[in-house]
């Protein structure tokens, strides 16, 4: 097979937010939408990440959370809780080590 018989266009994929505390908390479980398949540049970041560099993590979260149009979530004045970001960054890191 041929590596180019793999190559695809990336889809919007739904991951959901269903850690018990943050259903309690928000009254449901949250979804939202990222690429199954990342750039290369996106994934060195990640690699890359210092764990105590908040700011790093944020701006690349800010390029992970989508909407169900593929629109960012956080942008301009737009951001979310500490809470929800920090479980997205744990969704998205189990998602896409798979």
């Amino acid at each position: 097979m041929k590596l180019k018989d793999l190559a695809s266009k990336p889809q919007l994929i739904e991951i959901v937010i269903d850690e018990p505390a943050l259903v309690e908390k928000y009254g449901e479980e949250l979804s939202f939408h990222v690429h199954d398949k990342l750039p290369i540049a996106t994934y060195t970041k990640m690699a890359s990440l210092n764990q105590k560099d908040t700011a790093a993590i944020y701006d690349i979260m800010k390029e992970l959370i989508l909407d169900e149009a593929g629109q960012p979530v956080i942008s301009g004045e737009m951001t979310l809780p500490l809470d929800l970001i920090n479980a997205a960054v744990v969704k998205v890191t189990e998602r896409l080590g798979k």
